[in-house]
């Protein structure tokens, strides 16, 4: 294998898929870059096993041939390196490739090719062709809301339904629940669902620049392939039924108020600050006015209170402060609903907007 590229761009490509390969695996090659080079082009690759990417290198090919390297140490060498012309070329014998750009050589000992797995091909038995703006906000709304224990698996996925003209995405780590509905503006020829690892659709986002309109994906019994721009990003898809979001979501509430996001939202953010050590913050509903404190033994303690439309016997809740400001942030409208029953029942944030998004939160059992 023999290639030519430019510094920049090979930078610009690498700091894309590195992110991609595996850092912990005691299968050394999962932590290089695949570079592959044929005489249609050149591809990086990498994968953890779980999510995997391709992405096409602008490059001038002499010698076809594909070889393993690690990718952080690439990665740190090409950002160093001068720029302008950069070549690769694979030294068998040597079982390393040099890489030079001016005056700069390094030889970098490569990784077992035998060892990077197959990466899944473009397309699948359901391909979708979804507006890429709308596709990335959704997963914006509700990625948070997502489980990072491992030991639950279905719950470290978002479920993603398309049909029509309606996208829906759903998750849960089983404190809080974001869904959000987005109607698009032509209607699907087929839809699909499926639950996908949030760290993949996370990552797709990322992926995506202002000025893509698309995203193709292709869905199989196990595996979701998503292509934009000449990238692939490929993702197992989680095994198992997924939570019944409706059966969650309360069918009536005692009080339903509208504030104003932002003000709220600096409220909650503010008094936070002395919400340390697992101490829940507490909101105190009394006739027109929301007081919100916090209070940890041996740090201190905050309150402030806040206008809102509250009528009713006073109560108190408490809720885990992270969990309160992320379904705020995530919103998105000017007014948010917020809709509560007791102090030992879910409350839920609606965007005022009529977005479609809605966010779950368990409260906190508070000590009087």
């Amino acid at each position: 294998m023999k290639l030519s590229t430019s510094s920049q761009e090979l930078l610009a490509q690498l700091q894309v898929v590195s992110r991609v390969a595996s850092t912990r695996s005691a299968v050394q090659a999962l932590s290089g870059v695949q570079i592959a080079a044929e005489e249609s082009g050149v591809q990086l690759r990498a994968t953890d096993m779980e999510v995997a990417l391709r992405v096409p290198l602008q490059a001038a090919v002499e010698r076809p041939g594909t070889v393993v390297l690690p990718a952080r140490l690439l990665l740190d060498v090409v950002r160093q390196l001068p720029s302008g012309d950069v070549s690769l070329e694979l030294r068998p014998t040597e079982q390393d490739v040099e890489v030079v750009a001016g005056p700069a050589r390094f030889h970098i000992r490569t990784l077992r090719a035998e060892d990077f797995p197959p990466l899944p091909e473009p397309g699948g038995d359901q391909i979708v062709t979804m507006p890429a703006p709308a596709f990335t906000e959704t997963i914006s709304r509700v990625a948070r809301s997502a489980s990072r224990d491992e030991t639950r698996p279905i719950l470290t996925g978002i479920l993603v339904s398309a049909g029509g003209e309606d996208l829906r995405m759903v998750a849960t780590d089983s404190y809080r629940l974001s869904v959000k509905e987005t109607r698009l503006e032509s209607s699907l020829p087929e839809g699909f669902e499926a639950n996908v690892p949030a760290r993949a659709l996370e990552e797709l986002g990322r992926l995506v620049r202002e000025d893509i309109d698309a995203i193709r994906i292709g869905v199989r019994a196990n595996q979701v392939v998503f292509e934009v721009d000449g990238l692939a990003l490929s993702s197992r898809l989680i095994d198992g039924q997924f939570p019944n979001y409706r059966q969650l979501l309360p069918e009536a509430y005692e009080h339903e108020l509208t504030i104003n996001r932002d003000e709220l939202l600096e409220v909650v953010r503010r008094i936070s600050l002395m919400a340390q050590k697992n101490a829940p913050l507490r909101l105190s509903f009394s006739e027109g006015e929301l007081q919100v404190s916090a209070q940890t033994p041996d740090v201190g303690e905050a309150s402030e209170p806040l206008p809102v439309p509250f009528a009713g016997e006073p109560f108190e809740i408490g809720f885990n402060p992270d969990f309160l400001i992320a379904g705020l942030e995530s919103a998105g409208s000017d007014d948010v609903v917020v809709k509560l029953i007791s102090p030992l029942r879910p409350g839920l944030i609606e965007s005022a907007d009529g977005s479609g998004f809605l966010y779950l939160i368990m409260p906190i059992r508070l000590n009087v």
